[in-house]
């Protein structure tokens, strides 16, 4: 909010004051109706990462007398710097009319409380320890030193100690500059594909569809990212906006995907064409040990823009061999993945590991009433990719390949298809990289469908 000293009359003068143009500060305090509750925060750096909890105050009285109170459980095996986030607040800039910031805290015992601001540019934190326990108190930082820089994200730190034991602390009314959240541009209105892959050859991170690994965060500290979870069509996704890099981790579950082929993720991106945009995947894996800077860390980044499938505006499933990785020679200790993207607005859905190596089981006896034309799989693909279609009876059929032109590059199948499934591989190692098409003709049907070679 902006606020205007204007004209003031001193001693029938008129006499113009400075105009001061200041952020105001407003409160977060975890009520229904108020601010914070319904906002996402992550918790970090915690062991097992116990979820933020917005509860009722169990100590009201004193300084706070707030129905609401958040809830931090801070673990002994968790690190000394464990915290919480969020990035619902928006973009903020201290100035001199709202450069402290408070917080009440309510503690078993004294250690620093951390406050820590993130944003474009460098982040910045201070510390204060509280001088009582089990009892409310409120701490002001003075962050005046960072008058005109600007953030997107808060970060507390309710116990900065070591040599802690399990340990509930509370915090609440915390004082901060009133927020602007940018305005997105629209995004998708249509779920992204189902995916198919039976879920005994799956690691799921992120997915509706299946049982999903642990997930320690979705966007940690060290990245520059904000993360909305939301919904599409009824879909749960992530959205990722002033995307430069997102980490996800899993180090405190590592995953072992030795018996995996490839990796799949669905992205949406509204403003993807341009070049020289691109998103970039890395998956690190921690070694034999499990142990971050163990000496045996593993890690092989991809790049992928508009020549190697990226597009705007609609769903785009990478199908990556993970063989493509070449710099991940082990894979048992998977423990980050990082999302690195120009364009900085991605919606992002189904991230899995799967294996491609055994087809999908077919119920015998059952009697086809439609003509299929399946997607292909994997896709995108290098160099190779299965394509199945589906014949209501036996009959004559056409498969081809097709450039962006409708130039035709390959006749895959042109005889007399059996009842049921048919299947064709396509070796496409003599084509450069790029978006090509597949048809499938019969008498009564026809179909064209879309796929991506990645070189």
């Amino acid at each position: 909010m902006k606020t205007l000293a204007g004209l003031m009359v001193l001693s029938g003068v008129l006499l113009f004051s400075s105009i001061i143009f200041a952020q105001s500060t407003h409160t977060i305090d975890f009520e229904p109706g108020g601010t914070g509750a319904d906002w996402a925060w992550t918790v970090s750096e915690n062991d097992d990462n116990p979820p933020l909890e917005i509860i009722a105050n169990p100590v009201s009285g004193g300084i706070n007398t707030s129905a609401n109170v958040a809830k931090f459980t801070a673990r002994t095996t968790g690190n000394p710097w464990a915290l919480c986030f969020t990035s619902s607040d928006g973009e903020f800039t201290f100035d001199a009319q709202n450069a402290t910031v408070k917080i009440m805290v309510y503690k078993p015992r004294i250690s620093d409380v951390g406050i820590k601001f993130e944003g474009p540019g460098d982040s910045y934190e201070l510390y204060i320890a509280n001088t009582v326990i089990n009892q409310w108190e409120e701490l002001s930082y003075d962050f005046s030193s960072q008058t005109g820089i600007t953030y997107n994200k808060i970060v507390i730190l309710p116990d900065n100690a070591a040599d802690r034991t399990d340990e509930t602390i509370y915090f609440d009314n915390i004082q901060v500059p009133d927020g602007e959240m940018a305005e997105l541009p629209p995004g998708p209105t249509v779920a992204a594909p189902s995916p198919t892959v039976p879920s005994d050859r799956v690691i799921s991170l992120f997915s509706d569809v299946y049982s999903n690994h642990p997930i320690d965060t979705w966007s940690p500290t060290w990245d520059q990212a904000e993360l909305q979870d939301t919904t599409v069509a009824g879909d749960n996704v992530k959205l990722y906006t002033n995307l430069v890099f997102a980490g996800i981790e899993f180090t405190s579950q590592t995953i072992d995907a030795t018996a995996m082929t490839h990796f799949h993720m669905d992205i949406w991106t509204p403003d993807a064409t341009a070049l020289p945009n691109v998103i970039k995947i890395k998956l690190v894996d921690f070694g034999a040990d499990g142990a971050w800077t163990g000496g045996d860390d593993v890690e092989h980044e991809l790049t992928f823009d508009a020549n190697s499938g990226l597009a705007s505006e609609t769903w785009v499933g990478f199908d990556i061999p993970l063989s493509d990785f070449t710099g991940l020679t082990t894979r048992g200790h998977l423990a980050q993945l990082v999302i690195t993207s120009d364009p900085n607005v991605v919606w992002v859905d189904n991230i899995y590991f799967y294996d491609s190596s055994t087809g999908i089981t077919e119920n015998i006896g059952s009697v086809p009433s439609n003509f299929t034309l399946e997607q292909n799989y994997p896709n995108p693909f290098n160099p190779k990719t299965t394509i199945n279609f589906i014949l209501p009876s036996r009959q004559h059929a056409t498969l081809k390949v097709y450039d962006l032109l409708g130039g035709e590059i390959e006749i895959l199948f042109n005889e007399v298809g059996e009842q049921g499934k048919n299947t064709v591989t396509f070796d496409a190692k003599d084509l450069p990289g790029g978006v090509y098409f597949y048809s499938l003709r019969t008498s009564e049907f026809k179909e064209i469908k879309k796929f991506i070679l990645l070189k």
